[in-house]
């Protein structure tokens, strides 16, 4: 069996794209959300597809994760108009 670097391997199941908006702070760590719910929402998706999860389940699962996106989204202050008040 090859001996597989456990680093490749994450990089692998777990792949990230660049980012190449704004560079702040806010919209690094929300990019970063955003992929991750992405990918989780695709296993999701396979494993009721193949019968491992119900359709019932899979909502259920990708609700709670699209409610922690959205929580996120609103904590980062990502979309909000930044008032100016001199």
């Amino acid at each position: 069996m090859t001996n597989i670097n456990r680093d490749e391997l994450r990089r692998f199941i777990y792949p990230h794209s660049r980012y190449y908006g704004s560079f702040k702070a806010e919209t690094l760590v929300f990019n970063a959300n955003l992929q991750e719910f992405a990918q989780r929402v695709g296993y999701i998706s396979v494993l009721e597809t193949s019968g491992k999860l119900s359709a019932e389940e899979a909502y259920r699962q990708i609700q709670s994760l699209w409610k922690e996106l959205k929580r996120s989204k609103k904590e980062l202050g990502i979309g909000e108009e930044k008032s100016d008040a001199s």
